[in-house]
Formats: structure tokens, C-alpha cells, sequence
């Protein structure tokens, strides 16, 4: 019998991708963004609910093996203050009395690594209060910064993963697969150009015929289940007059320090005055992962967009590459916006693949372990 799972502010399903894949049953899951949920329903099933987490009976959720999610990390973010005594910092602790109820084998903890030093308004933090909290639940709770990039997404991404399991069930984080100079038994990190180098041009309708076959073990990995001749979402990316002209001065690897003062941009103007992220007007490395893509990768001035080959911004399909999702995934959403929230807030479906392995591993032992 399959292990149950239970998905928690579920996005677009990535953390539930990795899960799915390891043969896990997700039989319930709920998330708050009707294009998330959209996308979810599908490409993974009409199991998910629409509705506001804090709103929901925690009766009604059923028990499983597993629980896992990420609250909304935006009262985490290393931009501010990283406090959570707003709405949003609440939802974390909605997750802890689904824990209570459902009272799983195993559950899976996402956010980003500013969850590390964010404080209460009462000055703790928030990690140790968490980590006392599902000890009081009967929970050993074990918690490490990962990155994509170490476990084949071609992106250096790093989130903060904190697994539970029940007391007498030992845990242990999956080992890198890769590495920045692949040595040591590892296989190098997975580029840019290996995960978007078979790609074609995109055009203004978005679906585009393949122009090659598959040349890397990750295109053929993203394709594997494509059964179309066709990519969707491959559309090419609104830029004004002005962004042209400055991504026409920015080289690979180069960033908005690049562009000559006689570029009529205030917002460069004022980066070259105050300090920018290394990242703002960043042109992709053809031969390194990318960047952390966020929910805002349709913007040059907001993290590493600029495709390293062509003048433009990389494409909803070209992000979802990097982020892992396979060619056949398919967002649904009525705005550009719900789109790139979708693909930007998601879990890298291969990170999540690697730690659902380790965990079906460990269920697996349980079973046959001597009594």
C-alpha cells in the first residue's frame, strides 16, 4: 500500500511532484491561490482544496503518513525584518495544529533560510520555538539548508527543510549528488545551458515545435513525458523600449554595473549610487546554474533574467526548466502574474524527489526491521 501524504500550502505542486514520483498517494492538499490550485488540479489531480488553511476543520483532514508544505515565506524573507507577528507569520503555526491532528509518521517543513533568524515579537526565535513546539508534539525534528543545485535542479537555490518523525523513526537528509566541480564521486552541477540549451526561440503565441533532439541527461529528463512535439508557455517576454536597451549592454555574467551612464535609467542610476544586488540586470552563465528564480523573473531589475544567449528575458517554460518541472507541466492561470507567482513560490520537484526518497527508504526499513 502506497504511504499516504498530506499537502500543506501546496502552490503549484512541486514539493507534491517529488513525492508523487517516489510513489507516495497524496490524497489531500489545499493552498489559497486559485491559480495555484488550477495548476495543481491540473497536472496532479482534484484532490486539492481552495480555501483559506486558517478556515479549515482540522477534523476534516484526513490522517496519512506523511505531511508536507511550506507556509508562505514572506514574513521570512531576508528583505525586512524578519519578523512573523502578522497574518502571514500565523500560518506557520496553523501547520503545527495539523501536525497535532493528523499526527503523521513523517512531516516535511519548507522555507527560506532567513526562517533561521527570524523572531518572534518576543524577541525568540522563531526556529526554536518551532522545534520545542513539535517536540511537545512528539516530534524529533532534524533541519538543514539545502540547495537545488546539489541534487541535479540547475539552480542555486537554498531553502531550510526541517523533517519530523515520530520518536523511535531516524531520518537522515539525502546526500548530494552533485557538486559545483563534480568531484569526489559527484556529478558536476547541471548548467544553464544543460537544462535550456535543446530549447528553441520562443514566439509571441507561447507554443513552440522542438527545433533539436534532446542532448543532456536533464533535457532528456524534462522531455521524458512529453508525448507532444510541442512546449507551451514559451512565449516571448514584454520588455520596454528602455530594458532592451540596457539588456543590449549587459554581458554573460555581467549585471547592471555594465551599463554605460548614458543609459537614461534612473532606477540603474540609483544602484550604481546606493549598491544593487550582484543579481539586478544579471545576464545568465551559460555554464553555472541559475540564480534563485523568484515570482518575479519576469523583471530585469529584480534577480538573474536575462537569457545568456538572446536579447530577452527567459521565458515561463525556460523558468520552469530551471526550476525543475518537466516539459508536460501546464499552468493554469488567466494573468501573466498568477503565472510567475506559480513557477517563482514552487519547491524544485527534483529537491523534493531526493528528500521523498530518503523517506521512503526509511518507511521502507521500518517494515522490515525486526519487532
Amino acid at each position: 500500500m502506497k504511504p499516504k501524504v498530506v499537502s500543506l500550502f501546496s502552490g503549484g505542486g512541486g514539493l507534491d511532484l517529488g513525492f508523487k514520483r517516489n510513489g507516495f498517494d497524496i490524497i489531500w492538499a489545499i493552498d489559497i491561490d486559485k491559480d495555484a490550485v488550477s495548476s495543481y488540479k491540473e497536472n496532479l489531480g482534484n484532490h486539492i482544496l481552495l480555501e483559506d488553511i486558517t478556515k479549515v476543520n482540522v477534523k476534516d483532514i484526513p490522517k496519512a503518513d506523511v505531511v508536507i508544505g511550506g507556509p508562505p515565506c514572506q514574513s521570512f524573507s531576508l528583505v525586512g525584518k524578519r519578523r512573523i507577528d502578522d497574518e502571514r507569520g500565523d500560518l506557520v503555526w496553523n501547520y503545527l495544529r495539523i501536525i497535532d491532528e493528523v499526527r503523521p509518521k513523517f512531516f516535511v517543513f519548507e522555507n527560506v533560510i532567513g526562517l533561521k533568524s527570524a523572531k518572534t515579537s518576543e524577541g525568540t526565535k522563531v526556529i526554536d520555538d518551532l522545534l520545542i513546539a513539535f517536540a511537545e508534539l512528539g516530534y524529533i525534528v532534524k533541519w538543514e539548508v539545502l540547495n537545488a543545485a546539489d541534487y541535479g535542479v540547475p539552480q542555486r537555490r537554498k531553502r531550510l527543510f526541517l523533517v519530523g518523525t515520530k520518536e523511535n523513526i531516524n531520518f537522515e537528509f539525502p546526500n548530494p549528488t552533485h557538486s559545483e566541480d563534480g568531484k569526489n564521486g559527484k556529478q558536476k552541477w547541471v548548467s544553464v545551458e544543460d537544462a535550456l540549451g535543446d530549447l528553441p526561440s520562443p514566439n509571441e503565441t507561447g507554443n513552440v515545435r522542438y527545433s533539436s533532439s534532446p542532448i543532456t541527461n536533464y533535457q532528456f529528463k524534462m522531455r521524458q513525458n512529453n508525448d507532444s512535439e510541442f512546449i507551451s508557455e514559451h512565449i516571448i517576454p514584454n520588455l520596454s523600449e528602455l530594458d532592451k536597451e540596457i539588456i543590449s549592454h549587459i554581458p554573460v555574467g555581467g549585471n547592471y554595473m555594465n551599463v554605460p551612464d548614458s543609459v537614461p535609467s534612473k532606477r540603474i542610476k540609483k544602484f550604481k549610487e546606493t549598491g544593487g544586488r550582484t543579481t539586478c540586470y544579471g545576464r545568465l552563465i551559460p555554464e553555472m546554474p541559475s540564480y534563485t528564480i523568484n515570482t518575479h523573473f519576469n523583471r530585469p531589475n529584480v534577480g538573474c533574467n536575462i537569457h545568456y544567449k538572446e536579447k530577452r528575458l527567459i521565458t515561463i517554460r525556460e523558468a520552469l526548466r530551471l526550476q525543475s518541472f518537466p516539459d508536460d507541466y501546464k499552468i493554469k492561470s488567466s494573468t501573466k502574474r498568477g503565472k510567475h507567482t506559480v513557477v517563482g513560490n514552487a519547491v524544485p520537484p527534483l529537491l523534493s524527489e531526493a528528500i521523498a526518497s530518503e523517506i521512503i527508504e526509511t518507511i521502507n526499513s521500518l517494515l522490515v526491521a525486526p519487532n
